[in-house]
């Protein structure tokens, strides 16, 4: 089996572990910040550890690239943040004046 079938590669901004919705981000992000690759198995559940383990040896062996892809995913969850912070959703809006005394729902 070739690396690169363990992953769908939706587009250049999504690579999924193959017949999971888990992006290699989340293998990926847990891994450099220190974690196992079997406790990345036991963590996420659908991925087995060979699929961890390709996810790494393709890290490992297409670095510039996936970390440019996940500077581009911290990047896109970094302006996703900020605009949930600036633009207060009517839900929202709706929970405040809840909470606050003599104010109509």
């Amino acid at each position: 089996m070739k690396l690169e079938e363990f992953f769908d590669f939706v587009s250049a901004d999504e690579i999924r572990i193959r017949g999971t919705r888990i992006g290699i981000e989340a293998i990926l992000s847990a891994y450099l910040d220190g974690a196992l690759p079997e406790e990345l198995a036991l963590n996420y559940t659908p991925v087995t550890l060979e699929q961890v383990h390709a996810t790494i040896t393709y890290y490992l062996g297409n670095r510039q690239a996936m970390d440019e892809y996940l500077d581009r995913w911290t990047k896109r969850g970094d302006e996703s943040l900020q605009r949930q912070r600036q633009t207060k959703s009517a839900v929202l809006e709706r929970l405040i004046r809840a909470r606050r005394p003599g104010t109509p729902a």
